[in-house]
């Protein structure tokens, strides 16, 4: 299998193809079958191979990892804790290697890399605090015993992740599972394997992980549905589109799993009376365009005040001209969108926006996969490029009169993942207890995540917030077990 050199970053390191293109990371007897291509959206070269897993091969790496689990479980905190914190500090010395995958494999710009990298740190550093966490209560109890709800590790944990931030949507639950003490089968997406798996893969097996714990099992459905379905297996972290979602989550609780699930959003960015427009704009032109809009947080609604609907529409309008579209690693502000049929996807969109009346204001022309960002006025409430989630760069624009319409328009969507309030903090605050919402920003557009806070949606985006921050994480990666003690066998009538 031939490989290419995709920067001069990546050579005789962490991620040299070498290293990784002929081997599965997880337990032995775990074995590869197909070769798998990896292709830069940017260009179409091909970037590498890796040996995808059969979904039996699922099975025998589940049973390693619950065999591993259990010892690691009660290793010392502290020597939990001492990986998570040498995983952190190898992101930090592989960052320029691993940002090179990252800006090849995903289409993302430099600044979007770098990011990946340095959240990926920071999760690591913070499920480095977990192992001396604080780990259940005292509880007050009838009898003369002593009664705790104490938090144990759950066992195995399949954590399935996307393409769009690989490094980042892995990461953030791979880290604080295996804190807490549970083994993990990873499965990212085919087409970010080593960005948002072989990357984290090889930091872990360098930090000293024991052999076992992590898996990576790179495949397609029927992969994820056997890390679902395997009777190890405790719970599941799915990001992904909601339609997926909704498959994993059936499929485990037919399977009585716990399954955490952030899906898709379509996320309103309110501009009140009085905000400051360009600043607005501003805020808008990132929240739709950042990475191609192919974010959960995207901004797929702009909601904007009478007063200043058309001064925003038109500055809006302005960035979008004003972005610089093309291969990410060269001085760009946008690169592709990851592939011809997420392409077609948002191209078609765009097309029956306008059919049903949208104006196009800015973009709405593509080159290759690479879409130039869409402003689009005049949009109705059925139009589909304001009902539907896109993953795309495009910023649909409604104006609304009062503050009664404003949070009708933020409500009739089912998604809930975040919304952002621009302008005076008193009518925000007044709108922001009125909305149901994972997240929400005021005076900040949607994009937003970091590693100490808990991360979600409602609705259609999810289950909830189960991903950053002590509480959260424990909560979605522990199982609650309560335990009684007294100082004698007690009395029983029998």
């Amino acid at each position: 299998m031939t490989t290419i050199d995709i920067a001069p970053a990546v050579g005789a390191g962490l991620l040299a193809p070498e290293v990784w293109s002929n081997r599965v990371f997880a337990a032995d007897g775990v074995a590869g079958s197909v070769a798998h291509e990896i292709r830069e959206p940017a260009t179409g070269e091909l970037l590498g191979t890796y040996l995808g897993v059969e979904a039996a091969q699922v099975r025998v790496a589940a049973t390693a990892a619950a065999a591993a689990q259990e010892a690691w479980e009660h290793t010392p905190p502290e020597e939990r804790a001492a990986v998570l914190r040498r995983a952190g500090a190898l992101f930090e010395e592989h960052a320029e290697e691993i940002q090179a995958w990252v800006q090849r494999e995903t289409g993302a710009i430099a600044p979007k890399a770098q990011l990946e990298t340095h959240t990926a740190a920071q999760e690591c550093y913070e499920a480095s605090a977990l192992p001396t966490a604080a780990m259940g209560d005292v509880l007050a109890a009838e009898e003369p015993r002593w009664s705790f709800a104490r938090r144990r590790a759950a066992g195995v944990v399949s954590v399935i992740s996307p393409f769009n931030f690989p490094l980042i949507l892995s990461i953030r639950s791979v880290a604080p599972a295996l804190a807490l003490g549970n083994a993990v089968l990873l499965k990212p997406d085919p087409r970010t394997t080593v960005s948002g798996g072989v990357a984290i893969a090889r930091v872990f097996e360098e930090a000293g992980l024991p052999a076992g714990l992590l898996s990576l099992l790179p495949g397609g459905a029927d992969v994820g549905e056997a890390v679902v379905t395997a009777p190890e297996v405790r719970i599941v972290s799915f990001t992904g589109s909601t339609p997926a979602g909704r498959i994993v989550g059936e499929l485990a609780a037919r399977h009585l799993k716990r399954a955490h699930l952030e899906l898709g959003g379509n996320n309103a960015l309110v501009v009140l009376p009085g905000a400051d427009v360009e600043q607005a704009a501003s805020a808008g032109a990132f929240g739709s365009f950042m990475h191609q809009g192919q974010i959960c947080m995207t901004t797929g609604r702009h909601i904007v005040h009478e007063s200043l609907y058309d001064e925003y529409v038109a500055a809006l309008a302005r960035r979008a001209d004003a972005l610089v579209v093309g291969d990410p690693t060269g001085h760009v502000h946008m690169g592709p969108i990851i592939d011809e049929r997420q392409r077609d996807r948002v191209l078609g969109i765009i097309g029956g926006a306008i059919d049903a009346g949208a104006s196009v204001q800015a973009g709405g022309t593509h080159d290759g996969l690479f879409v130039r960002p869409t402003v689009l006025s005049r949009v109705a409430g059925d139009n589909p490029a304001w009902s539907e989630e896109i993953f795309g760069p495009v910023a649909p624009v409604r104006s609304y009169r009062t503050r009664e319409e404003a949070i009708g328009l933020i409500r009739e969507n089912p998604y809930g993942l975040s919304v952002s309030l621009l302008g005076d903090v008193a009518e925000a605050m007044r709108i922001a207890d009125r909305i149901r919402s994972g997240k929400i920003h005021i005076n900040e557009q949607t994009v937003m995540d970091e590693a100490n806070a808990p991360f979600g949606g409602v609705g259609d985006s999810g289950t909830g917030s189960r991903f950053g921050g002590a509480q959260a994480n424990i909560e979605a990666f522990t199982e609650t077990q309560w335990l009684t003690m007294r100082p004698d066998i007690a009395p029983y009538p029998f």
